[in-house]
């Protein structure tokens, strides 16, 4: 088949493009389709009118254009557009409802068949009450998402709990593909490098769960295991990482900052690290942490920093909320403790800490789980049967 996946945005600093459409495309050029991306990188201009090729996917940063807001975005989506239609491929795959992947959409679906993927809740409860949009915006946001959703030809969901919200939007449930973000590759081995003081780490955007409880959780922790540092990887959207180093250090912590800061304080804020360095920060670590609130932005999102740590054979432990369900087997390839059960979440933190052999053979498993079952290349077959279902069946119509 020809495909075209396109973006809201470009590759960065946003995730979706590089850590899910990017693997998929690899995977499905793999199989002998012809790909393309086509995205708009107004987050990260430097990149406008580049074009590359990635283990057979094709990569196209559409020019921006020059004038004023209201021109640029229209300017912006009749380059999609007429790209994609130039392209004349099969199936059209857009990525999420939203911005100018939904606008894309509205102009495409009458000439082909559009596969519209989700992998966040957009309108109310979702990413409109994280995000500083305009009320107007969140306003127009919530209507692309519906609208989306329900004039899509095959919808792909990156959780379970899409697939529920998508159904309750009225879309026929064979109509809607389970498709989890997965692994590429092998994934990389994070053997624990010896030092005095076990490391527990914490890889986070921090919006998932409420700072002070895990707070509380590591505090708890040190109170019985004062040999315990904690390893903080990622940067949060608001700022989050200032307040944890302000509590530590008015705990009395020692607190060092940078992923090269040697392994010997109570807390070493390592920052954003990039991806192939993650190897050997992660390596420092013997329990990974993932804190999870039960909030409809976590039930929904298919988090890929967990499949990171999972698939680099760290043993987590994490809330039963959402895609931490799918991912871990309880207390075989991770431990899950309740919602917010911040004593169950210590104990099991404990529990690791004193089980080394234990710990390991979670991570080992934790693994090999993964790649059997949502490595990139097994997840593509999920998207080749959406393509075939859009192809076979004719486009919605309002």
């Amino acid at each position: 088949m020809k495909i075209v996946m396109i973006g809201p945005f470009g590759l960065r600093p946003r995730g979706t493009m590089s850590v899910r459409a990017l693997p998929l495309a690899r995977a499905l050029a793999a199989r002998g389709h012809t790909v393309t991306l086509l995205l708009p990188p107004w987050q990260n201009p430097e990149d406008a009118g580049r074009t590359w090729e990635e283990e057979g996917a094709r990569i196209e940063n559409l020019p921006l254009p020059a004038g004023v807001p209201g021109w640029f975005h229209l300017r912006l989506t009749q380059g999609l557009v007429s790209r994609t239609r130039a392209l004349c491929p099969d199936v059209v795959h857009t990525f999420k409802p939203k911005a100018y992947a939904g606008l894309a959409h509205l102009a495409l679906r009458q000439r082909f068949p559009v596969i519209v993927d989700t992998d966040d809740w957009e309108g109310p409860g979702g990413w409109n009450e994280l995000a500083h949009y305009s009320p107007r915006l969140k306003r127009f946001f919530a209507w692309q998402e519906r609208w989306g959703l329900r004039h899509a030809t095959a919808v792909t969901v990156a959780s379970r709990a899409l697939e529920t919200l998508v159904w309750a939007q009225g879309v026929d449930r064979k109509r809607v593909s389970y498709l989890p973000n997965g692994v590429a590759g092998r994934g990389f081995p994070a053997p624990a490098v010896p030092t005095a003081r076990p490391a527990l780490l914490l890889y986070t955007r921090f919006f998932e769960f409420k700072l002070q409880r895990l707070w509380e959780i590591v505090s708890r922790v040190r109170e019985i295991r004062p040999d315990v540092r904690l390893l903080v990887v990622g940067k949060g959207f608001f700022n989050e990482e200032a307040e944890l180093l302000h509590l530590a250090r008015q705990a009395g912590w020692q607190v060092t900052e940078g992923e090269d800061a040697p392994p010997t304080a109570d807390l070493n804020y390592a920052g954003w690290v990039e991806a192939e360095r993650l190897p050997q920060v992660f390596a420092q670590a013997q329990v990974a942490l993932y804190p999870f609130d039960d909030t409809l932005i976590n039930r929904s999102k298919c988090p890929v920093k967990l499949l990171d740590l999972l698939a680099a054979g760290l043993p987590v432990v994490g809330e039963a909320v959402g895609q931490l369900q799918e991912y871990i087997v309880p207390s075989q390839t991770g431990l899950l403790v309740s919602p917010g059960d911040t004593e169950a979440f210590t104990q099991a933190i404990l529990a690791l800490l004193a089980d080394t052999t234990t710990a390991q053979a979670l991570g080992a498993r934790a693994a090999a789980h993964v790649q059997a079952h949502f490595s990139w290349d097994v997840l593509a077959t999920v998207a080749e049967n959406a393509y075939q279902m859009a192809l076979q069946n004719e486009r919605p119509r309002s």
